[in-house]
């Protein structure tokens, strides 16, 4: 390597199918493969929601890691956790009803665990973020009609902050990023300590 310069950053692979931690990445205009991990979540031991969420997401990260030793691996999982029950994504219409009608008129806290590893290098770090989320009241009429859209049945406690489901939040304390599905302000931070600066 010629003096004076440094190496290349590893490439990024994001380890998830969401549309939504795809479009968030794309955002910061990096470069990247999506790999969804064949991660059993089953098999994680359910802890405390910030240690639990934080080995969910490293176990994505490791499994991607595995097949892509040279890349740097972003695992992530999100949880919505309310008395202490976590909240994942509905089984049906009747358990997404029941997860709203939980969440109406209250504060809940939603938590992603974000997982970088570049195995090639043994390098990992894992982090956890929290927001406190407040919904409005919500009416029967309400909870139905938002049903309806189908919106609710493949996200962490039946709602989506980024579509219809903005009318149902009040408000939000910490990072909004955070409850769509990565929390970019903690992301851009990790990304930095492998070396790769988003600008």
């Amino acid at each position: 390597m010629p003096n004076g310069t440094s190496p290349s950053p590893p490439k990024i692979v994001l380890a998830s199918s969401s549309p939504r931690r795809r479009a968030l990445l794309s955002d910061l205009r990096l470069v990247f493969a999506v790999e969804p991990a064949a991660f059993d979540e089953a098999s994680v031991p359910v802890t405390a929601p910030e240690e639990w969420v934080k080995a969910l997401a490293d176990g994505k990260a490791l499994d991607v890691a595995r097949r892509h030793p040279e890349a740097l691996v972003i695992g992530a999982d999100t949880i919505v956790v309310i008395d202490g029950q976590i909240l994942g994504k509905p089984k049906d219409q009747a358990d997404a009803r029941r997860m709203l009608k939980l969440l109406s008129g209250r504060t809940h806290r939603v938590f992603t665990g974000v997982s970088l590893r570049h195995l090639s290098s043994g390098r990992r770090l894992v982090e956890v973020e929290a927001t406190d989320v407040t919904f409005g009241s919500l009416t029967d009429d309400v909870i139905t009609r938002y049903i309806a859209t189908g919106e609710p049945m493949d996200k962490a406690g039946a709602y989506a902050i980024q579509g219809y489901g903005a009318t149902l939040v009040q408000s939000i304390r910490g990072c909004y990023f955070n409850v769509v599905g990565l929390p970019l302000y903690r992301l851009a931070r990790m990304l930095a300590f492998f070396g790769v600066e988003v600008f």
